[in-house]
């Protein structure tokens, strides 16, 4: 079957050729796919006997809503998306001032193996395809009634570990005749895969880049984030400096608050020293707390007094607000389920 919400225009109108249509009926056909309509029978403007060829041929959604959870805090909203594998990812609808904004997943698990993130507990399973992570945010829409103006790629999986298909993704989510939304309102976070990096800045120099670092000298952080061991702080800090000159954009580190681990005045006074004078800022999350890695968080009270130290050094820093915690939605609570568990 083909998965049509995998398919830039170009790409529709060719299959359109292929069953002998005129190329105008893809764009009758994708203005259809991006109101959220999901049966081929709303879609009247095109024929019949095509709609019938469709049906037989295509899928619209390759996603089937399976749970969803409302924070009775802030009222987040996580979803739990089925895949036609028999896995399940999660994403979250989360309000903000400036409007709404989702959290997608890019994988079904994670290999990343951070310690302190529940998304590559149960290891990868596979990539999303672009038309997976775009049907998270049409269904969200659907399935809300609010539109869609920021998403940022901080669910299950690493986006970079997934490339083509988050680019692609993100082509079709900015495309003029398909979403249309500003590459300025995507952001994609990467544990540091460093040719990714240097590819992102050139390929998709507009969307905004997050770099989880979490750590500010190469042992710790190898200890938390496996990925050091391979590309280590003296790969990872050249490549965003470049991004940041080539792009002349301004990169975010995200940085998680782990009690006793990485939050002491000694290793804050590393990160300072790490960053100094970079094109930054710098993103404090209180650790969410996850079950099986044993870790604990830090207050909001620690977390500014760490923000007033990094602004006095001439680091702009904020502290993330504490989204669907109490669904475990927030960030590095999202993870792999199988369907045959729920």
């Amino acid at each position: 079957m083909i998965k049509l919400r995998d398919l830039t225009l170009e790409e529709l109108k060719q299959y359109m050729i292929e069953l002998g249509q005129p190329p105008f009926r893809a764009k009758q056909i994708y203005d259809w796919l991006y109101k959220g309509v999901t049966e081929f029978s709303a879609m009247g403007n095109i024929p019949i006997d095509l709609r019938e060829k469709l049906a037989e041929t295509c899928q619209i959604d390759p996603l089937q809503v399976l749970r969803e959870q409302k924070s009775n805090v802030d009222g987040t909203r996580k979803f739990l998306f089925g895949l036609p594998d028999g896995n399940a990812v999660e994403s979250v609808y989360m309000e903000y001032k400036y409007g709404a904004s989702v959290c997608v997943s890019s994988q079904a698990g994670c290999r990343m193996g951070c310690a302190f993130c529940a998304s590559g507990i149960d290891g990868l399973v596979r990539n999303l395809t672009a038309g997976e992570m775009l049907s998270q945010v049409l269904d969200i829409q659907r399935e809300t009634g609010k539109p869609i103006s920021h998403v940022v790629v901080m669910g299950t999986g690493e986006p970079f570990d997934n490339y083509e298909q988050l680019v692609k993704f993100i082509r079709l989510l900015h495309a003029p005749e398909g979403y249309g939304m500003s590459m300025r309102n995507i952001t994609v976070s990467t544990c540091g895969l460093v040719p990714c990096i240097r590819r992102f800045g050139k390929d998709l120099p507009q969307v905004n880049l997050a770099i989880s670092l979490h750590a500010p000298t190469n042992a710790l952080r190898s200890e938390l984030m496996p990925i050091n061991r391979k590309y280590g702080l003296s790969m990872l800090l050249p490549a965003v400096r470049d991004y940041a000159q080539e792009t002349g954009r301004r990169v975010t580190f995200e940085y998680a608050l782990i009690h006793g681990v990485n939050d002491t005045v000694e290793v804050i006074g590393q990160l300072i020293q790490l960053i100094r004078g970079m094109l930054c800022h710098v993103n404090l999350i209180p650790l969410n707390e996850v079950n099986e890695t044993g870790f604990g968080t830090v207050g909001r009270a620690k977390a500014r007094e760490i923000a007033t130290r990094l602004e006095d050094a001439g680091i702009p820093c904020t502290v993330r607000r504490q989204l669907g915690a109490d669904i475990d939605g927030a960030c590095g609570q999202l993870r792999l389920a199988a369907r045959k568990s729920l």
